[in-house]
């Protein structure tokens, strides 16, 4: 069984025997394993100016470097960040690395539509429009729809492209930025609407977001994503609560805390694996193995491999 096919099966709810998947939303360190800056910190203002030959090779470059990485750790899926992000250079990256690996590999692209948390700079604008002047919000969002919607209408059924990840951030580690009122009447309805495109498309959905959700949980599983992923200890979810709860309709995706991996001893760091494990394969369906972020730019690396060891030995359903 392939890649794409294990990870597909576990968004679906299927049992599968051997190894849980495992994936990463973002491998960064890519310098250090690889001697290769990561795709997404690669800065082409004169793209158009390369020759055909120069964006050959970089494109060769940009999907090797997502290869090399999930066969050294064993991934089975592969979260592609195309850089430039136009659709005939989206099209080109997608088609390498399928030259390259055929369907051993889930690919997934960005795609959400929905507003995450704003950055500092328009927290106040944000805020006094979500009361004030929700119309451009929605305007916003669906402004986001149309053109997201454009890329999956051109990507369905080339076989390039199997899902999409709406890595939106929705919550802060204590509660969400936005009430359960306000998440109801701004943001629900259009997630719900791309997820239901998407799946007419033929793809997958993976909703990710930190922090504590709780009580926006209900409305972000109504609204239909395949999996939800981050499930993130820092904001106090319990995996085991989210698939008793949940787990008859939805995968569940991580929950490694990351905060024990950048600052807690190898013992805890190990310890907080583990349990991540036996919790989320305790139905032996229906969960992927990930940290509840990402292998983020900073964190040690010999962190992730003690992590990816355990998975390697400990993962396995019997």
């Amino acid at each position: 069984m392939t890649g794409k096919e294990r990870f597909a099966k576990a968004l679906r709810r299927e049992k599968i025997e051997g190894h849980v998947p495992h994936f990463e939303l973002v491998f960064f360190l890519t310098m250090e394993v690889l001697g290769k800056v990561h795709p997404s910190h690669r800065f082409y203002e004169q793209w158009n100016q390369m020759s055909h030959t120069e964006k050959k090779l970089q494109m060769e470059d940009m999907a090797d470097c997502y290869i090399k990485i999930a066969e050294k750790y064993h991934h089975d899926a592969i979260f592609v960040h195309p850089n430039p992000w136009d659709l005939e250079n989206v099209k080109w990256l997608l088609e390498t690395i399928r030259e390259k690996t055929g369907d051993q590999y889930f690919l997934l692209m960005h795609g959400d539509t929905t507003c995450g948390i704003p950055d500092g700079e328009s927290m106040m604008e944000f805020t006094t429009q979500m009361y004030e002047e929700p119309e451009k919000i929605l305007e916003q969002q669906k402004s986001w729809q149309e053109n997201a919607f454009k890329t999956a209408n051109a990507l369905s059924k080339t076989g390039l492209l199997d899902g999409f990840a709406l890595c939106s951030d929705y919550s802060f580690n204590v509660n969400p930025f936005f009430s359960p009122d306000i998440f109801g009447e701004l943001i629900a309805p259009n997630l719900k609407e791309t997820i239901d495109t998407y799946r007419k498309l033929g793809f997958y959905s993976i909703k990710h977001t930190d922090g504590n959700i709780n009580p926006i949980l209900d409305q972000i599983v109504a609204c239909g994503p395949d999996a939800l992923h981050s499930i993130d200890p820092q904001g106090g979810m319990s995996l085991t609560e989210v698939r008793q709860k949940y787990g008859d309709k939805i995968c569940t995706i991580g929950n490694v805390n990351c905060g024990l991996l950048q600052t807690g001893t190898d013992e805890e760091a190990a310890a907080d694996v583990r349990r991540t494990l036996k919790e989320g394969m305790a139905n032996g369906y229906g969960y992927i193995f990930s940290t509840s972020n990402c292998v983020y730019t900073g964190l040690d690396l010999k962190r992730y491999e003690m992590m990816n060891q355990i998975w390697r030995e400990e993962g396995i359903y019997r």
